[in-house]
């Protein structure tokens, strides 16, 4: 079944299998509710087992990606709450970076502007970060009296960047612009503006058109492993990678490779 979100836009592609998901309350920059965090978490749980959707993009309308939680809907509202209903909303939030990163499709971030708080965390649990040059970057939790660890960032972010640049990023609460964002490893390319979502749109087809179980295998291993030993890692991926080798789609690569012609994956 497909997504049928209320508080932002999704469409799919069928042709190419490219779900995109925009963000869409541009005069707020796409600042982030309870309805939207709720929704977002149940679309990537949505998009592992969605039929057609083979890859993701999100990306925000107007001028900035995500610029956190809304002030008012829910910084303001969050005040009224007793503990319990404070760890309600702080679990819902990891939630959502939970299923981003179980879901077995790639997730490209298109990062159309301003990236900021938990704008921040969405775009650093995606696979891979398409950025304009307008896409500065902060985690602020520091700023607001938080920890800069929220929603699973300080798992996350130093396996990107490295624990000295996080640390950084973290404890500053600092915004960095694109192109240091792209320098120390966070952003894998800066485009212009207007290319922002084309390319982001094109790498998803990319990997749409690539083996499934072979990506969806890769996403897991890279964020499992980082717990195992050198000798863990080595059995799991000999383990993982004999199963694939018993795939229609490792077949599919050396009958394409025989015939001098493109794979085409199931």
């Amino acid at each position: 079944m497909s997504p049928t979100p209320r508080s932002f836009r999704y469409a799919l592609d069928e042709s190419t299998g490219v779900a995109t998901i925009t963000l869409d309350r541009p005069d707020r920059l796409n600042a982030l509710t309870f309805e939207v965090y709720t929704e977002l978490r149940d679309t990537f749980a949505a998009l592992d087992s969605a039929a057609g959707v083979r890859a993701a993009v999100i990306t925000g309308a107007g001028r900035g990606f995500c610029s956190g939680g809304d002030v008012e809907d829910i910084i303001g509202a969050l005040f009224g709450r007793d503990h319990a209903g404070l760890l309600e909303f702080t679990r819902l939030t990891c939630d959502l970076v939970l299923q981003m990163r179980r879901c077995r499709k790639p997730v490209i971030a298109a990062l159309n502007g301003t990236v900021a708080g938990a704008g921040a965390v969405i775009a650093t649990a995606c696979d891979f970060r398409i950025a304009a040059p307008s896409a500065k970057i902060a985690f602020l939790f520091v700023r607001v009296g938080l920890s800069g660890a929220d929603m699973g960032v300080s798992w996350l972010l130093p396996r990107i960047v490295g624990r000295t640049h996080a640390t950084e990023l973290l404890m500053l609460g600092d915004f960095i612009d694109a192109a240091r964002a792209a320098e120390i490893g966070l952003y894998h390319r800066v485009v212009p503006q207007e290319q922002v979502v084309a390319e982001a749109t094109a790498l998803a087809a990319r990997l749409a058109r690539g083996p499934q179980a072979s990506l969806a295998a890769t996403k897991h291993a890279i964020d499992a492993e980082a717990h195992m030993t050198l000798e863990q890692a080595l059995e799991e991926e000999a383990a993982v990678q004999a199963a694939l080798m018993e795939h229609p789609d490792y077949r599919e690569a050396y009958e394409a490779f025989r015939e001098k012609r493109a794979p085409r994956f199931a």
